[in-house]
């Protein structure tokens, strides 16, 4: 089953099956105006959707054509988003780039930390900054949504709780985050909104490609038309999605709408760095990674951060080549206080 909202005149929009193929669509208004009041009786409104879902394919429902310029993020806003840092060598090159050592304890307890959620971008939506000199970054990333999780989860209890895949672009402002980190009290102004792809899909959507916890499928991500990045999510993914939500739950119970990320997907090469697609390698799904390794290699970054008019698509493909979710595609544009 695949998910979508629709914007409309409410902050939360309306909530609609979108069929396989992400042609069309049916409105379940009767069943869910949103797709929290959804997750909030899923075992009632979970089923009722998918009967929608398979009506849709079969031809029995009504529908009306789907255009994912008109989708805001499947939850334009929710009560909890936390992203992990489950590509552990994304970290290391970080690190490594600034001669920092990395704590063995990386390896095995995973970071996370809670960004803002009272506002997500649409997938289609521009990033607005006021100044390019943040060090304005896209980061792609794989994302789950969650039935209700109680405190001190069990694996596998995070894994039956995940309700919804989808795909992120988690904006980094890389100016600021040193700052912000040696502050010692976290990311606040660095973390500005994210945007999630058009559709979420139930894991069963997925096929083989998911299994339970990754999924096993490259994030495609082009920057002004050209590939960047083709890193397999299921590849170097130090901790799964039920480890990051059973983290997450170690000291508190997550309602159900919660966002989990997976961190910027990043895969190695021979078991060190990865290298451009242009270069026969899969890339990368953020600048900072890119820029990490030249500076590995040559002392400082050649590559530039997003400058305005850059655009940046996000998508993953099936094995037959179709699209899942969608495309995450935005223009950087200057902002202009009216």
């Amino acid at each position: 089953m695949k998910l979508a909202t629709l914007k409309d005149s409410t902050r939360d929009g309306k909530l609609v099956v979108v069929s396989k193929d992400l042609t069309r669509c049916s409105e379940v208004g009767h069943i869910a105006r949103t797709l929290q009041a959804a997750l909030d009786d899923w075992a009632h409104a979970g089923p009722r959707l998918a009967r929608v879902a398979e009506g849709m394919e079969t031809g029995s429902q009504p529908t009306m054509r789907f255009h994912e310029h008109d989708a805001a993020s499947p939850l334009p806003r929710a009560f909890h988003w936390a992203d992990g840092s489950a590509y552990v060598n994304h970290v290391e090159l970080v690190r490594k780039a600034r001669n920092a050592e990395m704590p063995e304890s990386f390896w095995t307890d995973p970071l996370i930390y809670q960004g803002g959620s009272d506002s997500f971008l649409g997938p289609r939506d521009a990033i607005v900054m006021a100044d390019e000199t943040w060090g304005i970054d896209m980061e792609g990333e794989v994302a789950v949504v969650v039935d209700d999780v109680p405190m001190s989860a069990t694996l596998e209890e995070a894994r039956q709780a995940i309700r919804l895949v989808m795909l992120v672009n988690d904006v980094s402002l890389r100016g600021l985050i040193p700052g912000e980190l040696a502050k010692g009290f976290g990311f606040y102004q660095s973390k500005p909104s994210s945007a999630f792809s058009p559709v979420a899909v139930t894991p069963d959507e997925l096929g083989d490609a998911w299994d339970g916890g990754r999924l096993h499928l490259p994030l495609r991500v082009d920057l002004n038309g050209k590939p960047f990045g083709r890193a397999n999510a299921g590849i170097d993914m130090t901790f799964d999605f039920p480890q990051l939500i059973a983290h997450a739950a170690r000291t508190r119970a997550l309602s159900a709408g919660t966002i989990i990320g997976s961190g910027t997907v990043s895969n190695k090469l021979d078991g060190g760095p990865g290298k451009p697609v242009a270069e026969g390698g899969v890339g990368y799904s953020c600048l900072a990674e890119l820029r990490m390794i030249e500076t590995i290699e040559s002392g400082s970054p050649s590559t530039p951060f997003l400058k305005f008019g850059d655009v940046v698509r996000i998508e993953m493909k099936d094995r037959a080549g179709h699209s899942i979710f969608g495309a995450i595609e935005q223009k950087v544009e200057r902002y202009e206080r009216s």
